[in-house]
């Protein structure tokens, strides 16, 4: 069986409240996949916690290129969902750090893990 260097999403009617244009192909790159899957392995897996992390990668002409990403710290509270806590200094530095390496990635998004979308992730 063959495998792709990336794995694609096509998607249509996506429109971003900046004024960049349309987002036409999602670019997924399998260094992404295998540290979200890490990510949860490592913090979430066997319990009803989530794991969160920010994309990096670059949007051109419609087209977004997730080229790496980073886990955050976060924490839900249990009692309530829609309060929850991530750590901005933590998230800072990472992106200090990793604009430092490549300077040309941008957050192009978010992954969060778990059974299905919850109001705070839009």
């Amino acid at each position: 069986m063959a495998a792709s260097s990336t794995e694609k999403a096509t998607t249509t009617e996506i429109s971003t409240s900046t004024s960049t244009p349309d987002v036409i192909d999602v670019t997924v790159h399998p260094l992404v996949l295998l540290s979200a899957a890490d990510h949860y392995h490592r913090v979430a897996r066997g319990t009803r916690k989530r794991a969160v992390g920010v994309l990096l990668g670059t949007v051109s002409r419609g087209q977004v290129d997730a080229t790496n990403s980073f886990a955050v710290p976060f924490e839900e509270d249990s009692k309530n969902p829609a309060v929850f806590y991530l750590d901005h200094n933590y998230l800072e530095n990472m992106l200090g750090m990793f604009r430092k390496v490549n300077a040309k990635e941008r957050v192009v998004g978010f992954y969060s893990t778990g059974p299905q979308i919850r109001p705070n992730d839009l």
